[in-house]
């Protein structure tokens, strides 16, 4: 039977548990207030290219040290994207948790062996829709891994098959910071989009005081499609085609083949990235982001180099009316279209196209940064053929090549005197 204690200021006999069970309801008031945060639509890179991944149907695998927030972001994502969440600890089951489990039927001969799969596939299913989180996959020991393999590309568990509605995103730490972590699986790091997850001090100080980003599906906008798909894969082709040795590159480093490396599989899913970011206006940094996450930060960074070039002007609209050429404000851009109109020269050279490439050249000097034509015009000028009057023209460049020659000699003479002074 319950035994009563006077109160220290009343006198009155009271409960010890009704007592403690009161604290710990106002305990749970407490916790109740504390996690009751709100979201904000806030300018997100990182969040905007998980969202857009997962709007593509790719897996996704978030890279980032303990404690930085991808478990927390993955509930978010799915709450704001209303997808029931399963979350499975890779590293705590065993193969035949992802492959199945043998069942013995009534005549195994004749009818076969079964592979059940576990309870949160089967629920998964019934639900038809959800937001599947691997956590700890670095974790996971290899025979798990591979397990994995057919999960993560072919989403069948067992004799089940995943539905449509349902994506996968996976969580793990690097090998430095991981409870006996292993490196991925070349086979299992490819069918991933790698993403490295990292702390912005703004969002995190904004979302302990109680707000957080929104997470929020891409609009994707219905008339752009046909054209998305063009564009990527004229994209990616006419990389591959100028760099066939970017199709399949294995990277021989252990750590570089569990991260995102250039395969046909890979080339496949950067392809619907690009349809999928075109299609929702994204922007370069979200872009990025996705590309190297997918084929590695060398053939990324190449493949977006190309993108840029794909927008420039054809050289020889620009060389039939130079006086109206429009030319990319960006330096890098502005360099490699002055290039192309020299080269374009160069093939097929004739007195028209000389004067209007120093036409051009005279034009970019006027609305952009003068030393951009320096070596152009250095180039152009060893095409002149004898019978070729010098054009007027030239006579505009002579102060920006003539100074950067100046400033080059400058730099020579300093690097001198430095390297004698050692």
């Amino acid at each position: 039977m319950p035994t009563y204690t006077p109160s220290a200021e009343t006198g009155i006999l009271s409960d010890p548990a009704a007592h403690a069970g009161s604290q710990l309801d106002v305990a749970a008031d407490l916790l109740a207030l504390l996690r009751d945060t709100d979201t904000e639509p806030r300018p997100d890179t990182q969040l905007e290219a998980l969202t857009l991944a997962v709007a593509a149907d790719l897996p996704v695998l978030l890279w980032g040290e303990p404690g930085i927030g991808k478990t927390a972001a993955l509930t978010q994502l799915a709450a704001a994207l209303d997808l029931p969440l399963t979350t499975v600890i890779a590293s705590v089951h065993e193969p035949s948790d992802f492959s199945g489990l043998p069942v013995v039927g009534d005549d195994p001969a004749e009818q076969g062996v079964p592979m059940a799969p576990p309870d949160w596939a089967v629920r998964l299913v019934r639900a038809g829709r959800g937001l599947l989180f691997l956590d700890e996959l670095s974790t996971a020991p290899p025979a798990v891994q591979a397990a994995l393999l057919r999960l993560v590309l072919e989403r069948r568990i067992g004799a089940l098959r995943l539905p449509p509605g349902v994506r996968i995103v996976a969580a793990a730490n690097p090998r430095s910071s991981a409870a006996d972590g292993w490196e991925l699986s070349p086979p299992l790091a490819n069918r991933f989009v790698h993403l490295q997850w990292t702390h912005d001090h703004d969002v995190v100080v904004r979302g302990l005081g109680g707000t957080w980003p929104r997470a929020t599906l891409p609009r994707l906008h219905a008339e752009k499609l046909p054209d998305a798909v063009d564009f990527a894969r004229r994209a990616v082709c006419g990389l591959l085609a100028a760099r066939p040795g970017l199709v399949h590159r294995l990277p021989s480093n252990e750590t570089r083949r569990g991260g995102a490396w250039p395969s046909p599989r890979s080339w496949d899913m950067t392809l619907c990235l690009i349809a999928f970011a075109t299609v929702a206006g994204s922007s370069r940094e979200v872009l990025s982001l996705l590309v190297r996450g997918t084929v590695g930060d060398g053939p990324g960074l190449e493949l977006l180099a190309s993108l840029d070039r794909m927008d420039l002007p054809d050289p020889e609209l620009l060389l039939a009316d130079p006086e109206r050429a429009a030319l990319p404000e960006r330096g890098d851009l502005r360099q490699a279209v002055l290039d192309a109109v020299v080269a374009a020269v160069r093939r097929r050279p004739d007195k028209p196209r000389w004067d209007a490439a120093w036409a051009l050249l005279v034009r970019a000097m006027e609305t952009g940064a003068p030393d951009l034509v320096v070596v152009p015009a250095t180039t152009l000028a060893t095409l002149r053929q004898e019978a070729w009057d010098v054009p007027a023209s030239i006579e505009k460049l002579a102060g920006a090549v003539s100074l950067s020659r100046q400033a080059d000699r400058a730099a020579a003479r300093a690097a001198a005197v430095a390297k004698a002074g050692r």
